[in-house]
């Protein structure tokens, strides 16, 4: 139990002095904080926006915090780094921060969730979320999340890649908290896999053909042309065996048309087979119907009694004397 409570309050102790520089060190933008114990004392990494503002006019600043972190806190032999953030934009404590700041001067929560969310995902951000969750359009507290991109909401992805930020805004109503959690562009999740394609193998170098070889594919050659010709020998066979093959034409029952009855008589005069009656068709004779039609086209002889009288014909006065 006593290394428990000694791991307890040390976590404490940690944590009370990140609270004491964030309210110190509110106005540089504070981005984080780390504590490493070494040999010579404690080294605390500082990481702000604007380290000139914790460093202070000829280190006075920084000198104060120091005295502060080894009386107030007990750490042996405090030294203080200050380290610049290099995209502050993708920094989660100072956007949280910033986000605290724009609710206290008046802006709205949703328009304040969506331009943070912007903002970090065009500095190169993989996946952002901004919570804030308080009293913010009335007296019962509500909760509003803005995100966009790839989140991880656990497991060790989470823990490598999700840094998280909080901060809080002080109003009229109530506090306000607000989260934000940013995934590092660099990472690389689980499910990403590179193939490496295989090296490429140099060609081996192309042998000569010599008679020997010649010869030899020749021969083979050859060969398929041969297995090629048996082949098509023994499908044509196959083809002519089928088609000489004939099916056996199906016995027709009794009672159907044109089946026999048993003990019938064959032969056409027998008793009791109705005899075949063979029209024949009469010849038109083709000599009396072309007299009769020439007969019927000649114009009728009309009797001497009906014939008409033809008038005298008058002879010339010359004929008339010889005559």
């Amino acid at each position: 139990m006593a290394s428990e409570r000694k791991f307890v309050t040390e976590n404490i102790r940690r944590v009370l002095l990140k609270e004491y520089l964030m309210s110190k060190v509110g106005r540089a933008g504070f981005g984080g904080l780390d504590v490493q114990r070494t040999p010579m004392g404690t080294r605390v990494t500082l990481i702000t926006e604007r380290p000139g503002l914790v460093i202070g006019r000829r280190g006075e600043a920084i000198k104060s915090l120091t005295k502060a972190i080894e009386e107030d806190f007990n750490f042996n032999n405090p030294q203080i780094e200050v380290q610049e953030v290099e995209n502050p934009n993708l920094n989660a404590q100072i956007m949280a921060e910033k986000l605290a700041n724009a609710l206290e001067r008046g802006w709205h929560f949703r328009r304040a969730g969506h331009s943070t969310v912007r903002r970090i995902m065009d500095s190169g951000a993989r996946g952002c979320q901004v919570i804030i969750a308080g009293k913010l359009t009335g007296q019962r507290h509500r909760t509003e999340k803005f995100k966009e991109g790839h989140i991880k909401f656990c497991g060790e992805a989470k823990l490598n890649f999700m840094a998280r930020g909080f901060a809080a805004a002080k109003l009229k109503p109530g506090i306000i908290g607000v989260t934000v959690q940013i995934m590092d562009p660099n990472a690389r999740l689980p499910d990403e896999v590179k193939i490496i394609p295989p090296p490429t193998v140099p060609a081996a170098p192309e042998v000569p053909a010599t008679k020997e070889g010649e010869a030899a594919s020749k021969a083979e050659e050859k060969k398929a042309e041969e297995a090629v010709q048996e082949l098509k020998k023994t499908a044509e066979g196959e083809v002519a065996a089928q088609a000489k093959v004939r099916k056996p034409r199906a016995k027709k029952k009794e009672g159907e048309p044109g089946v026999k009855p048993e003990g019938a008589p064959e032969e056409p005069g027998a008793p009791g087979v109705p005899k075949k009656v063979v029209r024949k068709r009469k010849k038109k004779e083709p000599e009396a119907g072309a007299a009769a039609q020439q007969q019927a086209e000649a114009p009728k002889e009309l009797p001497p009694a009906e014939q008409p009288e033809l008038p005298a014909q008058t002879l010339p006065a010359d004929e008339k004397k010889e005559g």
